[in-house]
């Protein structure tokens, strides 16, 4: 009788555990609808310098340039939210170990001065490459163990710092597009590591909604590779990044491989403008890969021009290109029962200027292209937050205190 009994109890919580399986997952504390990244400011002094309390305080560096009336204006433009990157290197630099409380204490002061001005936020930890004076980037936490652990604790100390905050108006994201795992062979090395970023931040702060990613840049593809049943956890959003089509939201970018540095001009979409001035700007860029580009990379790129432009050259072939991402995402989320708004589009935007390039992206293509991706998102019942308030991509400010162009803010408001 013992033996039938414990049987039958051994089915019924077999059966519990699928039926729970079989449910849509729950909703995450935290829940936004539409946002923007604050800047991930890269003026720093060099890290020689990070000890100098005047010189990295406040923090995140974005503190020098904004006060509290320019997030209430971002709150009266119709954003919810605010992504907000903090710079991990100062946190993991042996500079600032007198500092590093005063860090933490920026960042929280920070937070709560964006909750003031009635925006909930995203803390992003948000690794750049490491480089001149930066001695530790993306890089070296992802190949050197021991950085990554001290990037783990880095995590830990962050949730710990944030875990008193409202769960309603705060959230935290582990790490911001992982470079790992980008080899055609796939998913190996991410899922372990942000088990264990998951398991640091969780135990320090029970309350809170995470924020998850798949590798790679946090690409839709990578999410795709995910388990989310390895993360134990309801109170968690999934994001992905979509720049595509990068030939046209990247354009003159100097950081983006060697091909996009000579793309310029070209409009969004590629059909609005006649086919006749679309030949002279591809021309335009042709003759700049052949008088500019190493001997022996110039096929290869004027190859890859004509294959990108053919991807995109009709409405159709453009609008499946850019669905593609988000109904990856979708098609993951239902096979794992996660409801849609626990998915975020975390990045998505069209550069306005490179650093030093003389070339503008003509607003109206901006405002056409940031358009078309929010109605994507919101279709699809995700979240979004553009990329971001200033620099290469700004949709408020530009560079050396110049602002961008309104068209991009103007559609942004104009939402219903």
């Amino acid at each position: 009788m013992a033996l039938l009994t414990a049987m039958i109890k051994s089915l019924m919580a077999g059966l519990l555990v699928l039926a729970a399986l079989s449910l849509p997952g729950h909703a995450a504390t935290f829940s936004m609808k539409r946002g923007l990244n604050l800047d991930q400011w890269v003026t720093w002094p060099g890290e020689d310098q990070w000890s100098d309390a005047k010189a990295i305080l406040p923090y995140p560096e974005w503190r020098k340039f904004l006060g509290e009336d320019d997030l209430r204006r971002l709150k009266e433009a119709g954003f919810d939210f605010l992504r907000m990157p903090v710079d991990p290197s100062p946190l993991l630099s042996d500079q600032t170990t007198a500092l590093r409380d005063d860090l933490y204490a920026s960042v929280l002061d920070s937070v709560r001065m964006i909750n003031r001005a009635g925006l909930k936020v995203i803390v992003d930890i948000h690794l750049i490459p490491a480089g001149g004076s930066r001695k530790i980037g993306m890089a070296e936490v992802m190949d050197d163990p021991r950085t990554f652990e001290l990037y783990v604790d880095m995590a830990r100390k962050m949730a710990r710092t944030l875990a008193g905050e409202d769960p309603k108006k705060v959230a935290f994201e582990l790490m911001n597009e992982p470079i790992v795992d980008c080899d055609s062979d796939g998913t190996s090395l991410w899922p372990d590591r942000q088990q264990k970023l998951f398991a640091a931040a969780r135990s320090s702060a029970t309350k809170l909604t995470l924020v998850l990613s798949g590798a790679c840049y946090s690409a839709a593809s990578s999410l795709e590779k995910i388990d989310p049943k390895a993360i134990p956890d309801d109170n968690v959003i999934w994001t992905f990044h979509s720049y595509d089509p990068f030939l046209l939201t990247h354009q003159g970018a100097t950081w983006a491989g060697d091909f996009i540095p000579y793309v310029t001009g070209l409009p969004y979409p590629l059909t609005a403008v006649p086919k006749a001035q679309l030949e002279m700007t591809l021309d335009t860029i042709r003759a700049r890969i052949k008088a500019e580009a190493p001997w022996t990379r110039q096929s290869g790129l004027l190859a890859y021009l004509d294959e990108q432009v053919a991807r995109m050259d009709s409405p159709d072939k453009l609008d499946g290109l850019m669905d593609a991402p988000f109904n990856k995402v979708e098609a993951w989320a239902k096979a794992n029962h996660i409801k849609p708004e626990n998915i975020t589009l975390g990045e998505f935007g069209m550069i306005r200027q490179e650093y030093g390039n003389s070339y503008v992206m003509p607003p109206e293509y901006r405002a056409a292209y940031v358009k078309d991706m929010i109605a994507r998102a919101e279709a699809h019942g995700f979240s979004w937050s553009v990329w971001s308030y200033g620099g290469a991509f700004g949709i408020v400010d530009a560079f050396n205190g110049d602002k961008a162009e309104p068209d991009v803010m103007k559609a942004i408001r104009n939402l219903r």
